[in-house]
């Protein structure tokens, strides 16, 4: 009778985790050191996935500001594709296309050269390129001017010239001032404006660049195109693609190139997320490391700690409570790694994303992932050690207890 009056002997929630603490707070190294692994291993995961998703946000942000309409037309180089050369008249013929909305040709003046005076050989000259363009050159690439001006209707047609940031750079350009002058083709062609580092056309930010009408004038240039920019419909990217070879060339439409230059830019994305995976495969492996180390931590802790598991048996304590109270302890400690591989994840992320000058951005999933991981892994680490003291009598724990 008295037998079946007998409750269930139960640990107090706030008793679980004063027991479940005993161990982490006298041996605090200890404590620290095994959840390194869990931390690290964490805030790999964390960080990986916050400046994936920081890079993405940057992309898009990117590819909204650049459009991804923007093609490019070349003519095809290498053995048996053909000259080499558009057609003269192959912007006017692509321009008769429906959904393009702009198109500017871009010239590479060969014959010309360019340097900071006359006084230097010809040979050395920096690995600068002569381009004549089309006036709405900026527009087209959303291009931006860092000091001077862009070429107008005048400027254009005279011995005037734009220097790209790398060109700028190299002919020791800071600033324009209107008197500065290069010596471009044979003559002095004054520098009226230097311009930012295009984000789709970097080949040009190594160029030299002089209108059209100027090209023809002074350097003797034919304006026949080597690279045409085409602005079209966004929603008729795709279509205008499938005729635009045929409409530049019609002759020989298998020697022209076309290109859209933010397929570069997605195909760079597509590379990051390869690393990630790896980054994530590293992280996986770091956490792995500390949930064994959280585990040998554990077992070295049962042996260590046989004479007070005997006590707690001998007083009352039964294989659940003592059981608990290692598991407790295990995933105590694979939170408070958790807790800190999280905030060092996110602090990792945010750093390097504000020295990006990109919008730091810590996924959700990463936060609650990276604790859930830690606490499975903390849980998988404890439980053997918690059985195995579960498993101890008394008497012989006391009896084995150093």
């Amino acid at each position: 009778m008295m037998a079946a009056d007998l409750q269930p002997s139960r640990l107090h929630p706030r008793d679980l985790g004063r027991t479940a603490t005993v161990g982490l707070r006298t041996r605090r190294l200890r404590t620290a050191l095994s959840a390194l692994g869990i931390m690290i291993g964490i805030a790999a995961m964390v960080g990986v996935l916050g400046l994936s998703e920081s890079s993405k946000s940057e992309l898009l942000a990117q590819l909204d500001r650049l459009g991804t309409n923007l093609l490019t037309v070349e003519a095809g180089t290498g053995i048996g594709i053909g000259s080499g050369e558009l057609p003269q008249e192959a912007a006017a013929m692509i321009a008769q296309i429906g959904p393009v909305e702009t198109t500017t040709v871009v010239s590479a003046v060969d014959d010309a050269k360019v340097y900071r005076t006359d006084y230097i050989p010809e040979g050395q000259t920096g690995g600068i390129s002569v381009q004549a363009v089309d006036l709405n050159l900026l527009d087209t690439l959303a291009g931006a001017v860092a000091d001077g001006r862009w070429l107008d209707a005048a400027t254009g047609a005279y011995p005037t010239a734009v220097l790209g940031a790398v060109a700028a750079e190299r002919l020791g350009f800071t600033e324009v001032t209107g008197s500065e002058q290069v010596w471009l083709g044979g003559r002095w062609f004054t520098v009226i404006g230097i311009l930012q580092e295009f984000e789709l056309a970097p080949d040009l930010d190594r160029a030299a660049m002089v209108g059209l009408q100027a090209a023809a004038d002074f350097l003797d240039d034919d304006g026949v195109p080597t690279r045409i920019l085409v602005r079209v419909d966004p929603d008729q990217v795709d279509a205008v693609m499938g005729v635009m070879a045929a409409t530049a060339n019609p002759e020989n439409p298998e020697e022209v190139e076309v290109a859209r230059p933010t397929d570069a830019l997605e195909a760079k994305e597509a590379a990051d997320d390869a690393l990630t995976a790896l980054f994530l495969g590293l992280g996986a492996v770091a956490l792995l490391v500390g949930g064994v180390g959280i585990a040998n931590v554990m077992v070295i802790s049962v042996l260590e700690r046989r004479s007070e598991i005997g006590l707690r048996r001998a007083l009352g304590a039964t294989k659940r409570h003592v059981a608990s109270q290692f598991l407790g302890e295990a995933l105590l400690l694979s939170l408070f790694g958790g807790l800190g591989g999280v905030v060092l994840g996110a602090a990792v992320t945010t750093a390097y994303a504000v020295f990006k000058g990109w919008d730091a951005l810590i996924p959700p999933i990463a936060i609650a992932g990276g604790i859930i991981a830690a606490l499975v892994i903390g849980a998988v680490a404890g439980l053997y050690p918690a059985i195995r003291a579960a498993r101890m009598s008394p008497t012989e724990a006391l009896r084995t207890a150093g």
